[in-house]
């Protein structure tokens, strides 16, 4: 069991990080970065390792690694980033406001597949736990505090269930939100606006979270320094969602705004009854009650703790049931966050005129530690301890058939599980999106459609009636047809 108020004899003796009489000067235990470089690269090895496992058995949750597929290739090869699997001529920048990708760029070009996100994803999420580690030594003095932390930081819920919904943007978010949150706890005022301030880059709710960055700061004292990054994440939340997006977008505005406006089935609502119903939802407050477990519940003695709530109040209001559990891959940016308000929490306690309280705090980092690796058993990573994971069935093996039948530089229309293998070197439009437009292929997984079209060729005819497809590649599990 972790204690972060004892030490090792070894470390006493030698003067090692974490020994009495070795702070450095600016009040911080010495914590090297080895240990925690070491913890990431593992780290980044399970997140790449499922990622890797689930793209290459055709296991993709959803249609998002194709669309970033897409666009990081298009900025690649510095074309505007269309996405045709959202639609012909789709502008991505007119759905999410996510400039950052473009910095993947440099990496397709040595790695010019879906994989080479995957990995970067892997290492951005795998670096959080360097900041959060490392920052919980220097400020407990403790390295048992400091690698605990790490590790329940690493296989935290929010952070496995990011790893199993493929890449998304907000893999950017993590480590700035992490390098943050130190530069607050260790009071860097200016580092922390600096970290703070690209996040408007990411995705567009983000302003909201740095405008409470500014908080944070006017809470600390820095008043006119928080006034002020407060007002440029307002106003760059104001100036994505009002101007840029709908200048990119087709519709000519912000089309999210309909997750709170219209339930899942598309009827209106009032503000009263979103606000009625995201109070009485237990699914939401589930998930608030685990975020804070993790820590706990000591999280909440830190002001940090005040950066989760632009993220939960748009979930909380929004009628998509996807954005209220615990599941996808809304909460990783959250996990940073309410870790080191943790770390920041238990320094807090340390003066606590409370015993109960002082003691608790000396307990807390090896009890969030034990309860990470408890979850943990019933969370992503776990399958990678399973044979059938890396066992090719034969649904793999008539998928691979099926992209392989697809010539390269032919545009094609896909489903979801084949639409990610095909966005390096073809035009991929999705079916769903891909009205008026006749494809070179089409690329069918037959198990998704009903017994009523089981003929491939009869589905091509209802999907697109000014065209005609002859198959050429047929399984019992997918359908590759060529326009004649």
């Amino acid at each position: 069991m972790l204690d972060v108020q004892n030490r090792s004899a070894e470390e006493a003796v030698t003067g090692s990080p974490g020994a009495a009489g070795t702070e450095a000067h600016d009040g911080l235990t010495p914590a090297p970065l080895r240990p925690y470089l070491i913890l990431a690269a593992v780290l980044c090895g399970l997140y790449f390792l499922y990622s890797w496992v689930q793209y290459t058995h055709f296991r993709t949750p959803s249609w998002d690694l194709g669309i970033f597929g897409q666009s990081v290739r298009a900025y690649a090869e510095l074309r505007a980033p269309v996405v045709d699997i959202k639609g012909p001529g789709f502008h991505i920048l007119g759905d999410h406001f996510s400039p950052v990708t473009a910095l993947l760029a440099p990496l397709y070009w040595i790695w010019p597949s879906p994989v080479a996100l995957l990995f970067a994803q892997a290492a951005l999420f795998a670096s959080g736990a360097v900041v959060v580690g490392r920052t919980a030594q220097q400020v407990l003095g403790s390295r048992a505090a400091g690698i605990g932390l790490a590790v329940a930081y690493g296989l935290s819920w929010g952070i496995q269930e990011a790893v199993k919904s493929d890449f998304h943007e907000i893999a950017f978010a993590v480590p700035l939100l992490a390098l943050t949150c130190r530069a607050l706890i260790l009071g860097r005022w200016t580092a922390a606006v600096a970290w703070s301030a690209p996040l408007v880059l990411v995705k567009e709710d983000m302003g909201l979270t740095v405008s409470m960055v500014g908080a944070v700061l006017f809470v600390k004292g820095q008043k006119r320094l928080g006034a002020a990054l407060a007002g440029f994440g307002a106003a760059a939340f104001a100036l994505t969602v009002l101007v840029l997006i709908p200048a990119a977008s087709r519709v000519g505005q912000y089309d999210y705004w309909s997750k709170i406006e219209k339930t899942g089935e598309g009827a209106e609502t009032s503000f009263g009854q979103v606000v009625g119903d995201a109070l009485s939802s237990g699914e939401r407050w589930e998930m608030v009650v685990f975020l804070l477990a993790i820590t706990g519940f000591l999280a909440l003695r830190s002001p940090l703790v005040l950066l989760v709530l632009p993220t939960l109040g748009w979930r909380f209001l929004s009628q998509d049931a996807n954005h209220w559990g615990m599941h996808w891959h809304y909460s990783a940016i959250l996990m940073p966050v309410v870790f080191l308000a943790l770390v920041d929490g238990v320094r807090s306690v340390r003066t606590s005129p409370r015993a109960w309280l002082v003691s608790y705090g000396k307990v807390v980092v090896p009890v969030a530690t034990a309860v990470a690796l408890v979850l943990a058993a019933n969370l992503p990573l776990r399958e990678l301890m399973k044979s059938e994971t890396y066992r090719t069935d034969t649904r793999t093996e008539q998928a691979r058939a099926a992209v392989a039948a697809v010539p390269e530089g032919a545009s094609v229309e896909a489903d979801v599980s084949l639409l990610a293998h095909l966005t390096a070197d073809h035009r991929v439009y999705w079916v769903g999106t891909a009205k008026g437009t006749d494809p070179d292929y089409l690329a069918y997984d037959l198990r998704g459609w009903s017994q009523q079209v089981s003929d491939p060729v009869q589905l091509a005819s209802q999907l697109h009636p000014d065209a005609r497809y002859e198959i050429t590649y047929r399984s019992d599990g997918f359908a590759v047809l060529k326009k004649v």
